[in-house]
């Protein structure tokens, strides 16, 4: 019975992604996610109190998928910390491009919602920003050279994204590869 409940929970928040795809999280209708599902309106409600618990559990559940796929990649990852950085740069692309439906999620912006959710979407990065943290203290850089380091791996990373999405760049190993090298480049850039 808990698995079945769990197994539930998960539709309804793969649901409601779609939902929020779709309609955005203003927009968002758990009534809309309980019919795609085609369960009761109340069924949701056994999973989530509200509309803002409901979106705060897409917004973890996405995190997590992410925080398993990063694991995934710094354990094959032997190098040291900046080949873990590039690498962990490279798979977000990829964990983007394979999985779009959760760059909504993951960029929501809306006035409403962004001082509930920024914390939760926050934890996203958490690890990656403790890593660049770590490299930067190894090389002693200033903080102005790490604030633009960071500036420019994260540009590059959505830059990517939106060139694959827009048909400028094709999502292929070769394209993926000029940007392992192009993100590996920076850290060697004064």
């Amino acid at each position: 019975m808990a698995e079945r409940i769990k197994n539930m929970r998960e539709v309804l928040i793969r649901a409601g992604i779609s939902e929020i795809n779709d309609h955005g999280v203003t927009g968002f209708s758990i009534r809309r996610v309980a019919d795609s599902c085609n369960v009761s309106c109340a069924a949701p409600y056994k999973h989530f109190k509200d509309k803002r618990e409901f979106i705060a559990a897409i917004i973890e559940f996405v995190n997590e998928q992410w925080r398993v796929r990063q694991q995934e990649v710094l354990d094959c990852c032997s190098g040291g910390m900046r080949e873990q950085i590039v690498e962990v740069a490279v798979n977000y692309v990829r964990f983007l491009m394979e999985k779009p439906y959760y760059r909504s999620i993951l960029m929501l912006k809306d006035a409403q919602f962004d001082n509930i959710y920024h914390k939760v979407r926050g934890h996203l990065s958490s690890r990656s920003q403790q890593m660049e943290r770590d490299f930067f203290s190894s090389v002693s850089w200033d903080v102005n050279t790490q604030r633009r380091k960071l500036h420019l791996v994260r540009a590059m990373i959505f830059g990517t994204i939106f060139m694959f999405d827009t048909g400028e760049l094709v999502y292929n190993e070769e394209t993926m590869e000029n940007f392992r090298y192009c993100v590996n480049r920076e850290f060697d850039l004064p």
